[in-house]
């Protein structure tokens, strides 16, 4: 007999029925089963969900234990730390779609970075960081000592030096949420974010050296070990919102262990969902139905397998909030 449900996920079970609502529905119910089976979950963020403000409902999913690893881009784990000090100098623009080449100009002119609809003030953002992430960086180097990316940022806002900044409640913040639980985190392609240039301009003046800062090699090497350790019973499940290297990179650690480093009975994935507005299209890579993904060794014929093809903005909160029994 199945549990009755609170307020939100009544609605999704009553309502949602069909086509990708249905989809919604059944990659919920796989990724609930998958848990209460013993199963480990790994989501994955590509595009801006950090300035999407997801860290409202993925904090709460990293405290109850919902996701055990996460993949995302540089831009994911910056923003979300942005967000928790500038928020009150963020600017929205509705009228986004009808921004003049000149009106974009003019929010670059005054300190203002878009990302669609919302605009990241780049003094009260970006430098305010700056000067504490350079701390971590030097005093690293100083020691003799190398971190990857999410490490450095883990031990700045451990540190409280961010504190006397906080614009938002802090348990609204899936980093800070991460960096007191120590979760497991991968940074593909780091150096492809705001902090990432900022690191290799003191890189280039020769105030920091490159091997500071542990590289992508790194992280899958590391991704790989706990791979191995964490992947017997149910298994690790895959949870990709969007596209893109955060989910490409990590994605290919079974293939990489089955058949580069020839561990013939090592588990593939034991779930697998894609929330994409993108189509998908057997020549995509990164937009490949799941099915093409058991070819390149990363899903088994048996893994449960959904594509919810939606904004993952409005579904991704859909999804948390029936683990989270709202």
């Amino acid at each position: 007999m199945e549990k009755k449900r609170n307020t939100i996920s009544a609605f999704m079970e009553k309502y949602y029925l069909h086509f990708n609502a249905a989809a919604m529905i059944d990659a919920a119910k796989a990724y609930e089963k998958h848990l209460e089976e013993g199963g480990k979950m790994m989501i994955t963020l590509a595009g801006a969900m950090s300035t999407a403000e997801m860290g409202k409902i993925l904090a709460e999913m990293i405290r109850q234990d919902k996701v055990q690893i996460i993949s995302c881009t540089g831009a994911n784990l910056e923003e979300d730390i942005m967000n928790l000090v500038a928020h009150n100098s963020y600017k929205r623009v509705p009228n986004y779609r009808d921004l003049s080449p000149q009106e974009e100009w003019d929010l670059l002119e005054n300190g203002f970075n878009r990302v669609t609809d919302t605009c990241i003030p780049e003094e009260e953002a970006f430098r305010r960081l700056q000067k504490h992430i350079h701390h971590q960086w030097k005093s690293a180097q100083d020691a003799g000592e190398r971190y990857l990316p999410h490490e450095f940022m883990y031990k700045m806002l451990l540190s409280g030096d961010l504190e006397q900044y906080y614009e938002i409640d802090p348990k609204d913040s899936w980093m800070l949420a991460a960096a007191e639980k120590n979760l497991p985190i991968i940074c593909p392609g780091w150096e492809d974010s705001t902090m990432g240039n900022i690191f290799a301009s003191y890189c280039i003046k020769g105030e920091l050296n490159p091997t500071t800062m542990k590289s992508g090699i790194e992280y899958m090497t590391w991704l790989s070990d706990w791979y191995i350790k964490n992947s017997g019973g149910k298994g690790i499940g895959f949870f990709q919102i969007g596209g893109g290297i955060a989910g490409d990179f990590p994605i290919c650690v079974v293939p990489m262990l089955y058949q580069d480093m020839e561990m013939e009975t090592i588990p593939f994935w034991s779930y697998f969902c894609q929330i994409s507005d993108s189509t998908t299209s057997y020549g995509s890579y990164s937009g490949a139905v799941p099915n093409e993904k058991i070819t390149w060794g990363k899903l088994d014929i048996h893994t449960p397998k959904f594509i919810i093809e939606s904004d993952a903005t409005i579904v991704a909160p859909l999804i948390f909030a029936w683990l989270l029994d709202m």
